[in-house]
């Protein structure tokens, strides 16, 4: 986390938690919605507006976690901004070597490989469960057959609960 969040933290405490804001698509991609967009219906159906500003999307990567519930959020400045997912938390991406990292850039190495009833694939790693970017499912089969990862069934509708994270912070929230 910035130390310039850090710090708006320390100074405002208080500050009450933002949903419906932002959303992360299965392909790591970021989108604002604005309350034109919230008002339209839920994420993903309803995206917004794509985010694409290097620095932005930059800042969101270094202060993007997870609550004690599972819930991810971006904390920007002192204020929690919870995130609407597609998919998972994070999304994998590969290079032609079969090194992992994440949407937003960090390496990492996967300890399994799974495979669910649509054919997605996921990676789990020290950060947690991660759709793999479509673009590279290809690259997850060389590595499957190179003898790096075998594959392992699981069932999508399973995912949240296995793993320990919630698509929509939003609804959990309505539903209280």
């Amino acid at each position: 986390m910035d130390d310039i969040v850090k710090q708006a933290m320390a100074k405002w405490p208080s500050v009450p938690p933002c949903y419906g804001w932002l959303g992360l698509d299965s392909r790591g991609a970021w989108y604002i919605r604005d309350e034109i967009t919230q008002a339209r219906g839920a994420f993903p159906l309803h995206r917004g507006d794509p985010l694409k500003h290097p620095q932005w999307l930059a800042f969101i990567g270094r202060n993007y976690n997870k609550d004690e519930e599972g819930q991810w959020y971006f904390q920007n400045g002192p204020q929690r901004v919870y995130v609407e997912l597609e998919c998972t938390p994070w999304i994998y991406r590969l290079d032609p070597t079969g090194f992992v990292y994440t949407h937003t850039g960090h390496p990492i190495a996967a300890s399994r490989c799974l495979l669910d009833e649509k054919g997605k694939v996921y990676l789990v790693t020290d950060l947690g469960l991660g759709l793999v970017h479509s673009a590279d499912v290809g690259l997850v089969a060389d590595q499957i057959e190179k003898g790096v990862w075998e594959t392992e069934a699981v069932a999508g509708r399973n995912l949240q609960q296995l793993f320990g994270f919630k698509l929509s912070p939003q609804g959990r929230r309505a539903a209280k």
